[in-house]
């Protein structure tokens, strides 16, 4: 099943779009790569339900908005790059 998947790595494919909120059913990831696309919106408070994340990139997009207080939350996050985006 989906929620099973550990690791996603979408890096450098030219996504266009918004991050989805039903990442935050992907509940044993503990590793997020979307780097380098051209992902637009904001960043998904459900990230933060996301407690096995380790690894979150999401830099080089076109991210807007204020960063999710939840992520300041996750316990076991040790990764985060989010530069190279418009967030406030």
């Amino acid at each position: 099943s989906p929620s099973g998947l550990m690791w996603l790595y979408l890096d450098e494919n030219g996504l266009t779009g918004t991050i989805p909120g039903s990442l935050g059913n992907l509940i044993n990831l503990e590793r997020l790569g979307l780097y380098q696309n051209e992902l637009t919106g904001t960043i998904p408070g459900s990230i933060g339900d996301l407690k096995s994340l380790e690894y979150l990139r999401l830099h080089q997009n076109e991210l807007t908005g204020t960063i999710p207080e939840s992520i300041g939350s996750l316990p076991s996050l040790v990764w985060l790059y989010l530069e190279q985006n418009e967030l406030t």
